[in-house]
Formats: structure tokens, C-alpha cells, sequence
């Protein structure tokens, strides 16, 4: 961009926003153009008048709330360039990675332009093409350093050709695109989707309207997919008693990844074709009541942490298992309470969970409190990438931890109180009367008021190694879980290979398994095995024709160079973790049973 053009842009945006700005409260406007949608550049023009300083930093988040990991969104940001009221040209200079320091000589009106480059199809990220758009606030709106609190407005110069833009803002009437925020808590916790959207046929819960706004969502239902949202966000909203939104919007962004949850809205990647299946369709619908009720559990019913939010170095918390896992939870019950699965299908989610969490070694080295705090170096899931993955993820411990609290609550107040009371408390109390999240200690006593009892045994299970106790829990609902180990038919070996480039590469060697006792570990090259050339097929027909305690012989190689060993072939041992009924329960069980599982 030339210096000519962009002043001439930054002058056409001081007509635009009308110069205006209430008594000693600051103005502050942002014009989003595309010009070039090809080469993934958002051209931003920021308007700030008001504030009257020899010199004001603006910033750029480090991160998106909802999504606990730095993400360098100053990185993506170019041609920064400034103007005063006059047209003059101002200077200014970086004042740290995420900043940049205006010296406004005297002048109480900025014009700021820049450009954003969106290259990341992501929720939490920012993507420009010429058929969609899609951005996370926080990875392109400045804002002046302690002055968060001031309302924002945001227009969007969408192309022609689009049918819609698409966000959880409020729109300004009498302007196209132009869209306001209160503050820029909420200005960042709205994203923008735009582009060749469809937009389904919106319901109302309790009045509300919801929006699904989607770029190809592919070819499925519409209808029946719309009368069961319709029935998750009833569901969830049941859970609460309060739905704290005047309109709530799902953006499915399209091909990409995640999922994010806001105040109002939720970005989603999405393709419904799996919507045909079964299988598919409780997968979608999972996700979908997860960050659907995430607008109550971490956006309103959050540890103290989770805001107001750390926008220069994140906010960290030991609670993710409440705000993440119990979130989980929530969603297989919430699909069950709408009436979208059965009781056999509810019992299957947490089996499978409960096998997920407990093959992988983490649980025995880092508690869950670690992991919620460690999650901005680890990862979500933790360090998924090691050998040994020592850590576990808030998702998979969080869970099972809400299932027990949610039993333990039930059994010790005869059925008079489950869960549900302790959120609608958190809720009512933090939330709508105190306007603040809760601490851990907080947390621990209502959840022991509510219970009527110490909850010590739980609360292990957080801050502790201590192996979760299944069988004591779900007898509590008249439930058995089967915890013996089996022996699996067949010789083990522990070690998955593919082929690439006429070589064998391991992907994966089992901990513990005979593969890995024997030092076989993942991208060593597989030289020869018993002599011969490998290949994985020949590596299968081997290992099922052989029994436990055959011997092979491997060569490989690694960094350590080439090396032979000898792996004796061993025995697969687990468990299948499956949940049946008594079919005798007490009183008390049948009542837990039936009220937990929605009979």
C-alpha cells in the first residue's frame, strides 16, 4: 500500500465516522475492508478520539479467551502507519511484541491503518479467501491500553458477491454491516463470519431467537438438524433455570478446526454430511452442546481466573477440569435429556471415556489441576507429540471427576440434589449476584454445602494421583462396572509401522509393550525383521501367526545409529469398563438411576 493511498483511506474513514464522541468518553470505530481476498489480507482502519495523551499504546491480545494457548497474533499484523485530525503523520514506534506506542503530538484524535494477514482457518484464528471470511476479534482489533471498558464499533466492508456477515454483535441501525460492543471484553469475544453463508430457519427457546449461520455445510437435514438444536439448547437451558442472551448465534465456519464457545455465539468447524449417520450425528451433536453450554459453565459460571482477562500473558487457572471436562460431561447428558440418545447410548459415552482416560500413562504422573494450569505449554490434550505422553488432558479426567461429584451429590442428599443445584448455584450466586467467577476454596464449599458433606474423596481426585474408585460411585445409581483385566487372544507385539519411500517407519510402540521394553520407538526405521525385508503387511502375517513368548528379531535404525534386538512377544491385557445395570437396586439406587440417566 502507498503512502498516498493510505492517508487518502484513513481520511475517507474520518468522514465516515463522523467525528463525534460523548463527553470525556472516547470514540472508537473500525472500518474492515477486503480488497484482495487472494493474497488472505484484511485491510483495518481504527478511528480513536478522546483520549488525550502525549503518547497511548495500543495492543494486540496474545490470545483469544476460550482457547488457552498464545497465538502471536501481533505477528500477522503489517503497515502499521498513523495519522492525526489533520491528516499529519504521526510517529510511533513497537513497544513490545504485542504493542505498538503512538506519539499523538498533542492531538486527541488517532487514525490508525493496518493490514492482517489470514491465512488460519481456525476458530480461534483469522481466514480470508474469495468465497468466506472469518475472524477472531482479538487477532485484529487494537485497543488502547486501559480502555477496555469503552464501547466499540466495527463495519465491515464485505464483498459484493457475499450474502451476509454474520456475529453475536449487536447491528447499528441505519448502517450496513456496522456492528456495536459495549466494551471490548465483548468486542473479542465476537467473532465475525462472512462470506457465501446459509443461514437455517432460526427457533426461539423461551422466546430467544437462535441463528445457524454456516459456509458449505454440506448435504444433510436441515430441518431435523434445526428441531434438534432447537431441543439440545432447551435441554440446556433447562439445566440453569436462565437464558442470559437476547439472541444467540452458531457460526459454522466450514473446513478448519475446533470449536469455541462466547457469551452469545459459538464458532464452530463444521461439515454435516456425518449428520446421515448415527454415529456421526451424536459426534456433532456432542460438540455442538458442548460449546453451546459453555455459555453458562466457563463464560458465566468460571473460576476467578477466566476474567476480567490477562490479554497480554493469558489467564491461567487450575479449574479447566470444572470449566472443560465438566462441560463434557454435561454434553452427553444434555443429548440424553433432549431425547436424542438412549440410556444404553449415555451408559456407552462414559465407558468410552472412562477406557480413553484410563490406557493413557499420564494418570499416573500429573494430577488435573497440573494439567489445567500447564495447558498454555502443553496443549489441550497435553504433550501429545512425546514418546511417553506423561501428561493428561482437563478433557478426560474432567469428566469422569463431574460424573462421581455429580453420584457422590446425589447419594449423600437421598436424591434431593444433584449437580445441576450445584451450577444453578454457582450461577445465581457469582455470576448474577456477585459479577465475578469463584476460587477454588469458594468452589470446594458450595459444592460441600450442597452435598452436605466433605467431599475430600473428590477433591483427591483433582489435586492427587489417587486411581478414581468407579464401582463405589455408580452403585450409588444401582450401576456395576466390569474393571477385571482380560487377556486378549493372540501375540502382542505393541509397535504400529507404515510404509513410506520403500522404507518402514514405527508410529507408534505401545508404553510398557514388549516393542517398547525392547527399545523400539516411534520414526525408527525398521531395517529387517528375522532377516528379511519388512513390510507391514509381512509384519502382520507374522505376529498372527505366532504365539506369546515367540521370539523376533529386529534390526533398526535410529539416532543412536543401527541396532538389533531380540522382542520376545507377550500378552494384551485390559479392561472393558462396561457399565450394566442391578437388576435388583435399593429405593435409593432405582430413584438416583432413574433421575441421573432420564428414565
Amino acid at each position: 500500500m502507498t503512502m498516498m493511498r493510505s492517508i487518502g483511506l484513513l481520511l475517507a474513514f474520518t468522514v465516515f465516522c463522523g467525528m463525534s464522541y460523548a463527553q470525556g468518553r472516547p470514540e472508537l470505530n473500525f472500518l474492515v475492508s477486503i480488497k484482495d481476498p487472494a493474497a488472505h489480507i484484511y485491510e483495518v482502519k481504527f478511528h480513536c478520539a478522546g483520549i488525550k495523551k502525549d503518547t497511548i499504546v495500543f495492543k494486540l491480545p496474545v490470545w483469544t479467551p476460550g482457547y488457552y494457548q498464545l497465538m502471536n497474533y501481533a505477528a500477522n499484523l503489517d503497515h502499521f502507519s498513523v495519522l492525526d485530525s489533520k491528516g499529519q503523520i504521526l510517529k510511533w514506534e513497537k513497544d513490545a511484541a504485542n504493542g505498538w506506542k503512538v506519539y499523538t503530538a498533542g492531538s486527541d484524535q488517532v487514525d490508525i491503518s493496518y493490514s492482517v494477514k489470514a491465512t488460519r482457518a481456525f476458530v480461534a484464528g483469522l481466514y480470508l479467501d474469495e468465497e468466506r471470511g472469518y475472524i477472531s476479534p482479538a487477532g485484529m482489533f487494537l485497543h488502547p491500553d486501559g480502555q477496555l471498558k469503552n464501547p466499540v464499533t466495527v463495519t465491515v466492508e464485505a464483498r459484493p458477491e457475499w450474502t451476509m456477515v454474520a456475529t453475536g454483535m449487536d447491528p447499528v441501525k441505519g448502517k450496513t454491516n456496522t456492528f456495536k460492543a459495549p466494551d471490548y471484553d465483548i468486542l473479542y469475544d465476537s467473532p465475525i463470519l462472512m462470506g457465501k453463508l446459509e443461514s437455517f430457519t432460526p427457533f426461539t427457546v423461551n422466546g430467544i431467537p437462535h441463528y445457524f449461520y454456516a459456509f458449505k455445510p454440506g448435504n444433510f437435514d436441515r430441518e431435523k438438524f434445526m428441531n434438534d438444536l432447537q431441543k439440545i439448547v432447551t435441554a440446556s437451558s433447562n439445566i440453569i433455570g436462565d437464558i442470559p442472551y437476547k439472541h444467540y448465534s452458531f457460526l459454522a465456519i466450514g473446513p478448519g478446526g475446533g470449536g469455541i464457545e462466547h457469551l452469545n455465539s459459538a464458532s464452530i468447524a463444521f461439515n454435516g454430511e456425518p449428520l446421515n449417520a448415527r454415529d456421526g450425528m451424536i459426534r456433532i451433536y456432542n460438540f455442538l452442546a458442548h460449546e453451546y453450554f459453555h455459555h453458562y459453565n466457563v463464560k458465566r459460571i468460571r473460576p476467578v481466573e477466566l476474567g476480567p482477562f490477562d490479554y497480554d500473558h493469558g489467564s491461567r487457572t487450575k479449574m479447566l477440569w470444572l470449566s472443560e471436562g465438566v462441560t463434557v460431561y454435561y454434553e452427553y447428558l444434555i443429548l440424553k435429556r433432549a431425547g436424542i440418545t438412549t440410556r444404553d447410548e449415555l451408559l456407552k459415552e462414559f465407558q468410552n471415556s472412562i477406557r480413553s482416560f484410563e490406557s493413557k500413562p499420564g494418570r499416573l504422573f500429573q494430577t488435573v489441576a497440573d494439567a489445567s494450569y500447564s495447558t498454555w505449554e502443553e496443549g489441550p490434550f497435553g504433550r501429545v507429540s512425546e514418546e511417553v505422553n506423561k501428561t493428561i488432558s482437563p478433557y478426560d479426567k474432567g469428566p469422569l471427576i463431574g460424573m462421581l461429584l455429580d453420584l457422590k451429590i446425589r447419594h449423600e442428599t437421598k436424591n434431593k440434589r444433584s449437580l445441576d443445584d450445584l451450577m444453578r448455584l454457582l450461577y445465581n450466586k457469582y455470576y448474577k449476584e456477585k459479577g465475578r467467577g469463584f476460587t477454588e476454596d469458594e468452589f470446594k464449599k458450595e459444592a460441600e454445602n450442597i452435598s452436605t458433606t466433605s467431599l475430600s474423596d473428590i477433591f483427591d481426585y483433582v489435586y492427587t494421583l489417587k486411581p478414581l474408585d468407579y464401582p463405589k460411585y455408580l452403585q450409588y445409581a444401582g450401576l456395576a462396572i466390569d474393571t477385571v483385566t482380560n487377556e486378549l487372544p493372540g501375540a502382542w507385539l505393541g509397535m504400529d509401522v507404515r510404509e513410506r519411500n520403500d522404507s518402514v517407519f514405527v508410529t507408534n510402540a505401545e508404553w510398557l509393550s514388549p516393542a517398547w521394553d525392547a527399545g523400539i520407538r516411534r520414526q525408527q526405521v525398521i531395517l529387517l525383521i528375522d532377516g528379511e525385508k519388512p513390510s507391514a503387511a509381512a509384519l502382520n502375517q507374522l505376529i498372527s501367526a505366532s504365539k506369546t513368548g515367540d521370539r523376533i528379531r529386529i534390526r533398526y535404525s535410529g539416532s543412536a545409529g543401527i541396532k538389533e534386538t531380540d522382542v520376545i512377544l507377550g500378552i494384551k491385557k485390559e479392561r472393558s469398563y462396561k457399565i450394566s445395570i442391578d437388576p435388583s437396586p435399593d429405593p435409593l439406587q432405582l430413584a438416583i438411576q432413574k433421575t441421573w440417566l432420564g428414565l
